[in-house]
């Protein structure tokens, strides 16, 4: 009997099928965690919000906003001002990384400011915290250096302090993201601005940085995330009132085991977030929508 050979086409429909579940089941474990311990706490903490005994209101958005208005108005200031400082610093030394001839500086530069990188947040906050202090490392370091009188030290563990120790901590995050899009830039650009007699500061406003907004949105706001999900920063270094939503949200929990007002803080956090990164897509396709057209 002549040996019939199976169909390549139907060989090749078999093997997709069967790396498509195979790759189902390594996903599987994976996707079961993300579900368990991110998406059905967000969605019952979302519920708990608007869960006003046995009906739906708005009832702990209410009480938040009367008990914690401040507190959000002071929260996003807090943050506005950090991602803005953040900005300016991160592009600055991405544009340095990026277009100075002077490779000691550039290796300084590469090498002081990963640091923070490396260094959780809660202990970023308790350097910060005696760092800051009126009696601390940094106004000792100016009175050694006889810049001010013990009279004329101020401590810094208020609002200001909070905003420095973000900034710190988060332009190393942002300068990684943007001067990787930066050094991942064709070349030929600059250099034909270059020889056409611009300098470093138009170039980098001109040329590389319309190139790179798309990283420096994206930046941004997974700083802003981050900054609005610390609880240690506020509660180290931040004293008395206001203070930012994430310390109201604990307080409210361990204080009260009031679930319903911390989970509507938390929702108002939520849509802080989801505001500005719907702007930021928004603003992202309308000019990938005008490039096409160019």
């Amino acid at each position: 009997m002549p040996v019939r050979h199976p169909d390549p086409q139907l060989l090749e429909v078999i093997t997709m099928k069967q790396s498509r579940i195979f790759t189902l089941m390594m996903l599987c474990p994976a996707l079961l965690m993300v579900v368990g311990l991110f998406v059905i706490p967000l969605l019952s903490s979302v519920e708990s919000a608007f869960a006003v005994g046995d009906r739906y209101g708005l009832d702990h958005f209410q009480k938040a906003a009367e008990l914690y208005g401040r507190d959000i108005l002071f929260t996003m200031g807090i943050v506005g001002l950090s991602a803005l400082i953040i900005a300016l610093l991160s592009i600055t030394i991405s544009g340095i990384l990026t277009l100075s001839g002077n490779r000691r500086l550039v290796s300084l530069l590469s090498a002081l400011y990963r640091w923070p990188l490396f260094i959780p947040f809660i202990v970023a906050a308790q350097c910060m915290r005696t760092f800051l202090a009126k009696n601390g490392l940094m106004n000792n370091a100016l009175m050694s250096a006889d810049l001010i009188t013990p009279l004329q030290a101020v401590s810094f563990l208020d609002w200001s302090g909070i905003v420095f120790t973000f900034v710190w901590k988060q332009t190393a995050f942002a300068t990684l993201m943007i001067a990787g899009a930066m050094a991942a830039m064709d070349k030929s650009h600059i250099q034909a601005a270059s020889n056409l007699g611009a300098g470093r500061v138009r170039i980098l406003f001109q040329i590389i940085l319309p190139q790179v907004t798309g990283t420096v949105g994206v930046a941004l706001i997974l700083s802003i995330v981050t900054m609005l999900s610390v609880l240690s920063v506020p509660l180290m270094i931040g004293t008395g009132t206001p203070t930012m939503l994430t310390a109201d949200m604990a307080f409210r929990i361990s204080s009260y085991g009031d679930y319903g007002v911390a989970n509507a803080l938390g929702v108002i956090s939520w849509l802080m977030v989801a505001g500005l990164a719907w702007y930021y897509l928004k603003q992202s396709m309308r000019n990938n929508t005008a490039g096409a057209h160019h």
